[in-house]
């Protein structure tokens, strides 16, 4: 007597579906490689940190305190020997204030992670320094700054540590802050000369900037459309190259002038 086709059929079925099961079902259990980030603090550069200013000069004279602020902004990411798997990034995947990044691009290289975002930090403050420095023809030899920020970590607050640097020994150039009163925030890279490079987490950097009062946000101009994407209502995109584009664009922010835009 032979079997039924359709109890073979449906029996043939069943055996294929096993591996098919088995895997999704390891998937669902094995960690994967990535991390979870979300929009992080903000830290207002012209400001203090642990009751000490976030940027202190000796050896030159400073300006008076500018009425603004200028934001340097972080994503909050799980910590790389966090297990993420394959359920927390479906749920990520469907939220704007959640992103879903390589854990490679979060915490490059090999050896202790915190190690490594303490040297980033270090080595992109000195080429803020450098940066601001060079802007406002100034000698490292006569000029001392320090710089503390806490937990914001990284290269990417380059950008707004020479900002603030210059802010602090020359603001506009008449005696006045750079923001004009506004709360400008933003992010970047900067190298010794003045060049602004890219960072991660932009759209999530924008949503926290938004909510921390921004109005504002000086974004590396090769992320525009990055930023674009996801920009919260309110915040005005200000693409910029170099930190003298950036001194430019606070100009204009300060006048109202015609501000770049994205």
């Amino acid at each position: 007597m032979t079997d039924d086709p359709r109890r073979t059929r449906r029996r043939t079925l069943a055996l294929c579906a096993l591996p098919v099961v088995a895997l999704f079902a390891v998937a669902l259990l094995v960690p994967l490689p990535f991390s979870l980030a979300q929009p992080g603090e903000t830290a207002n550069v012209l400001g203090r940190s642990d009751g000490k200013p976030v940027i202190e000069v000796k050896g030159a004279r400073t300006q008076d305190e500018d009425k603004g602020r200028l934001l340097s902004v972080t994503i909050a990411a799980t910590r790389p020997e966090a297990d993420v798997r394959l359920a927390d990034v479906a749920r990520a995947w469907f939220r704007e204030d959640r992103a879903v990044m390589p854990r490679e691009a979060v915490y490059p290289g090999d050896g202790d992670a915190e190690e490594r975002i303490s040297e980033e930090m270090e080595e992109s403050q000195h080429k803020a320094v450098t940066a601001a420095l060079r802007q406002l023809h100034l000698s490292p030899k006569d000029v001392h700054v320090k710089l503390r920020l806490g937990d914001v970590g990284g290269p990417s607050a380059g950008l707004f540590f020479a900002l603030g640097i210059i802010d602090k020994l020359d603001g506009d150039g008449a005696g006045h802050g750079l923001t004009g009163g506004h709360t400008v925030a933003g992010t970047g890279t900067i190298t010794p000369g003045g060049k602004v490079g890219a960072v991660g987490g932009v759209p999530l950097k924008t949503q926290a900037a938004r909510r921390d009062g921004a109005t504002y946000f000086l974004v590396p101009k090769t992320q525009c459309a990055e930023a674009e994407a996801q920009r919260p209502s309110g915040l005005r995109l200000v693409p910029v190259g170099s930190l003298k584009g950036a001194l430019d664009a606070l100009e204009e922010i300060r006048t109202d002038g015609k501000v770049p835009n994205c």
